[in-house]
């Protein structure tokens, strides 16, 4: 099992929507480095849900639903979606300064390549989010 983080802006599709629809078509990703990452994920794989630009927060967990397909936003084979359902909204939200201060998460894809809007996440990252959330 790996783990994932994906980013939306909250205006654009909120984690709250998320958890309105119960799952989402993943679509519109235009980044290679985040189509590789999209193509890599396997039905069942957690999912952090990041909002981006507007709260700077991880909010929740999603799952993947159905692995890689041709992103239907496009007629250009080479872009793909996943599928994510909504799984459980973290007991306290991430805020990214708190990430960006925690030494076990310097190395965290979320503070190095910012603007990568699907990115994996490590098995010590994981853990860590999942402390700073209140889930353990």
């Amino acid at each position: 099992m790996s783990y994932w983080l994906v980013k939306s802006e909250p205006s654009a599709y909120s984690w709250e929507q998320l958890e309105k629809d119960k799952e989402t078509q993943w679509t519109g990703v235009r980044n290679y480095a985040a189509r590789l990452h999209l193509n890599n994920m396997k039905k069942g794989d957690p999912v952090l849900f990041y909002h981006s630009n507007e709260g700077l927060d991880i909010v929740g967990i999603a799952k993947v639903s159905k692995e890689a397909y041709q992103d239907p936003t496009t007629d250009d084979e080479r872009w793909v979606a996943v599928n994510i359902k909504a799984h459980k909204k973290l007991k306290k939200p991430v805020p990214l300064e708190s990430i960006k201060k925690d030494k076990r998460l310097k190395e965290m894809a979320l503070v190095r390549i910012g603007r990568l809007s699907c990115q994996p996440v490590t098995d010590k990252e994981w853990e860590a989010i999942m402390e700073l959330a209140g889930e353990k």
